[in-house]
């Protein structure tokens, strides 16, 4: 396929392109340095320590354990992010001609086939630039198959234990939203569904399994009963790392999902995206999937559908981010059809392995099986010494990890979010866990170490609300009249 992509590219060069040399840029006179007066004197060594040790203090995945929970931070495989930087992939322009990108649209027809048979929903769209506008696109198609019907809905049910996105996307679809309290084990309650449910209701937005790490026992019957009132079932598919290869959504009654392919299929996540959120759906809503969607003619090449009767149309400029969408084939090829479940399995594994050794140590309030990420919270540690979530995650940095989710999900005060991914060795997680009991025997027996942490890192506590409320995004020089 790349060899295929690499000439086509060429084709394209000498059809559409005159590729000539650019001059050399020129560089403003005024921004060239006159004299060496004040230069400092260092020595090549002096400076490569230097710029070596800055880079140090930033944390990476290749240094440590992301123990984020929830929005997974994980390893993203070396050689896909060689297949996706490779030449002649990326300078293959997003609106070169479909006869002249057949390469690059048949690996994303894989894509979309292989979602679908991980899900096992009907179809999929990969146009969607991230997870939260993944969820936007899935809930303007709910509104648009109830539109289509006639039908004057306005309100969709979000359970407290959602992703903090869910809410956000039905108001900006036009939606109000009625909110679902979970019951003492952490899941949604039928009961609590039944008394919310009446003919405004156009759907209920649930996380599988929510952000407790909990799977929703009653989704079946919460889906039969959505459907017998003739709402429609979101499933926030953030977790679905925690279910690859274990469930048929649509047995469970699954109308629509987005996928974080950086949470479950190892595309990079933040600084390292752009991100991708493609979108599967049920039969229910596959005529309204945003286009334009990636088709295989009855010829066997690929082409674009761009004419879809029902379309809730386009969301951006493009039909997907292609590099990440060719990382998270990468990985799941690496898996297969046979070995796919080792995902979730291995996930659950290790987060149930931290659970066990943590459990002595710290609050537990949901006593409920859990996952693929476990939620503590620092209910002993605060009632003993008035050590704090946030004193906890700041100690865990001189130990070497990134600190787990803090005060999310919102259902558990103080919460501590924990998800070492499928990706982490035992030894690492071994590591996390020593740490982790160390702290909690520092908060009993010196606590003001964990109060004023963290010691070892670049800098010591910041003032993050005023950080994230007054930032300063220039720089200037002191006592400079700029």
């Amino acid at each position: 396929l790349l060899e295929k992509t690499h000439s086509q590219n060429h084709e394209m060069y000498n059809e559409y392109t005159d590729v000539s040399v650019s001059e050399e840029p020129k560089i403003d006179p005024s921004m060239l340095r006159q004299s060496f007066e004040g230069f400092p004197q260092l020595s090549e060594f002096e400076v490569v320590r230097h710029y070596t040790q800055l880079s140090q203090k930033n944390f990476s995945i290749d240094a440590g354990m992301y123990p984020l929970g929830s929005c997974t931070m994980k390893y993203n495989p070396k050689i896909n992010d060689l297949v996706a930087s490779d030449d002649r992939w990326t300078q293959l322009h997003p609106y070169t001609p479909e006869h002249l990108s057949q390469g690059a649209l048949s690996l994303m027809y894989l894509l979309q086939e292989a979602l679908v048979a991980i899900t096992k929903l009907r179809a999929c769209s990969l146009h969607p630039a991230a997870g939260a506008h993944g969820e936007l696109v899935g809930v303007k198609m709910i509104r648009a198959y109830h539109e289509k019907m006639n039908q004057k809905r306005d309100v969709i049910l979000v359970p407290d234990s959602a992703h903090g996105t869910n809410p956000a996307s039905a108001a900006l679809s036009g939606f109000s939203v009625r909110e679902l309290k979970s019951n003492a084990q952490g899941f949604i309650d039928l009961e609590e569904v039944r008394s919310k449910l009446d003919e405004r209701v156009a759907g209920i937005m649930m996380t599988v399994p929510n952000t407790l790490g909990v799977f929703e026992q009653n989704i079946r019957d919460i889906s039969s009963l959505m459907h017998d009132h003739g709402a429609l079932v979101y499933c926030d598919g953030a977790n679905l790392n925690a279910l690859v290869g274990q469930v048929d959504f649509s047995k469970m009654g699954v109308d629509v999902m987005h996928i974080n392919l950086h949470k479950t299929f190892s595309t990079p996540h933040g600084g390292g995206g752009p991100g991708a959120g493609p979108v599967v759906v049920s039969e229910r809503l596959e005529s309204f999937l945003p286009k334009p969607l990636v088709i295989k003619n009855a010829d066997g090449s690929y082409g674009l559908e761009q004419s879809r009767e029902s379309s809730v149309g386009r969301y951006r400029s493009f039909y997907g981010n292609f590099g990440m969408l060719l990382r998270a084939l990468c990985y799941i090829y690496a898996f297969g059809c046979e070995k796919i479940s080792m995902i979730s399995e291995v996930a659950v594994l290790n987060a149930n392995y931290i659970r066990s050794q943590l459990l002595e140590y710290y609050h537990l309030p949901y006593q409920t099986a859990t996952l693929h990420e476990v939620v503590f919270n620092d209910k002993i540690q605060n009632k003993e010494s008035g050590v704090t979530t946030l004193d906890l995650a700041k100690r865990l940095m001189d130990f070497g990890f990134h600190p787990p989710t803090m005060y999310f999900p919102l259902v558990v005060h103080g919460a501590l979010m924990i998800e070492p991914t499928e990706t982490e060795p035992k030894t690492q997680i071994d590591e996390f866990i020593a740490a982790m009991i160390e702290i909690a025997k520092e908060s009993k027996e010196s606590p003001e170490k964990v109060k004023s942490a963290p010691h070892n890192v670049g800098f010591s506590r910041l003032d993050e609300t005023r950080a994230a409320r007054k930032p300063i995004l220039t720089w200037f020089e002191e006592n400079s009249e700029k």
